[in-house]
């Protein structure tokens, strides 16, 4: 798979979280190194760029003692480290608005969610949907641009009259999609799908998974 290979740096400071998560990661082909705690992911994704082997993505808790996953992610992109980060944690409206702040390249999945869940999203990042082809079966190009709109698919960046839109990765994947689709009916499933891969069964029936669209 293209996730063979890639590597994870896995930061958790709760042990059993650490060992579920670390070996969820590694059933995906994932090269994964873990940390216990957000001064040594830091120090770790530091060095690994310095040696010119970045880690491909860091999963990181939101809530740690000392160095807490907000503010990693706030180091990190001080040091122009741009490494997509993907925080576990429980949702809320203000864990959006305080990472929003923060600029692309950065999406949510809820701690108690599924394996399926964090494969589909990991997948989504890693392969950032490059190479996959379009809905009349072209291949996709790394540069989108339509109207005022314009999509980097390589860094996951979206821009609007030149400036840069702040979106998670997961409302970049949205936009990509309905971008890619423009002038044809898109079903709330197929957004849904994109989410949280494909047949994933949400809250009560059809209404359950067009309130999460609507959301996002």
């Amino acid at each position: 798979s293209e996730m063979e290979g890639k590597r994870v740096l896995l930061v958790d400071d709760n042990p059993a979280a650490r060992e579920v998560l670390g070996d969820m990661t590694r059933r995906m082909g994932l090269d994964v190194e873990v940390s216990d705690s957000g001064e040594h992911a830091l120090h770790r994704m530091r060095q690994a760029m310095a040696d010119g082997r970045p880690h491909n993505i860091l999963l990181a808790d939101w809530k740690m003692p000392g160095m807490t996953g907000i503010e990693v992610l706030r180091q990190l992109r001080t040091l122009k480290i741009d490494t997509p980060v993907v925080f576990l944690t429980v949702l809320s409206d203000q864990i959006y608005e305080e990472a929003g702040l923060l600029g692309g390249a950065v999406d949510f999945i809820e701690k108690s969610r599924s394996f399926s869940i964090l494969f589909r999203r990991v997948e989504l990042i890693l392969n950032g949907r490059k190479g996959s082809e379009t809905a009349n079966g072209q291949q996709k190009t790394d540069l989108v641009k339509r109207g005022h709109l314009q999509l980097k698919r390589d860094v996951n960046r979206a821009f609007w009259k030149n400036t840069q839109v702040e979106l998670t990765l997961t409302e970049f994947q949205i936009v990509d999609y309905l971008v890619s689709r423009a002038g044809q009916d898109v079903r709330y499933r197929e957004l849904y799908d994109i989410v949280h891969g494909e047949g994933f069964a949400a809250g009560s029936g059809e209404i359950g998974f067009r309130a999460n669209v609507r959301a996002f």
